[in-house]
């Protein structure tokens, strides 16, 4: 097509253009908002549809992630060592890893000497076991 027959040509000198009246495609109040504008408010049916995640945040990521699912008090080896415990050589011996236990906390007295076998173990725990005359054989380098 011609440019000389487009609309655009043909509309100028008119006061409009086009657009109706005065201002109607101005700026961006025609479009209610530039951007993200209206989400929340006037465009909020458009923002469900179209990006139903657009509001809250992604769940926070620790770089340095110690997951602990379960864990045991050193005040309850008398209650695992009467279920699941066994003596070799005249040791007590718990094999907390095999039990599905992920630590050993030292919360409460304990009650006999014991030979514990966890992947982590807390500070308090390894002396409280140790001052017992029991001992701890742990999967970690340090004691946390």
């Amino acid at each position: 097509m011609a440019t000389r027959f487009r609309k655009s040509r043909r509309q100028r000198g008119s006061r409009y253009c086009g657009w109706g009246q005065v201002g109607q495609h101005r700026q961006a109040g025609s479009r209610g908002g530039i951007g993200g504008a209206g989400k929340h408010k006037h465009f909020f049916i458009r923002t469900v549809i179209e990006e139903p995640d657009h509001f809250g945040h992604d769940a926070f990521n620790s770089l340095n992630r110690n997951v602990v699912n379960r864990w045991l008090n050193v005040r309850d080896l008398d209650v695992v060592f009467a279920k699941h415990g066994k003596e070799e050589g005249g040791k007590v011996v718990l094999d907390l890893t095999s039990l599905g236990y992920d630590k050993l906390l030292g919360g409460g007295k304990i009650g006999g000497a014991f030979t514990v076998k966890v992947a982590k173990v807390s500070e308090k725990a390894k002396s409280k076991i140790e001052a017992a005359g029991g001992e701890v054989i742990s999967d970690e380098h340090e004691a946390e």
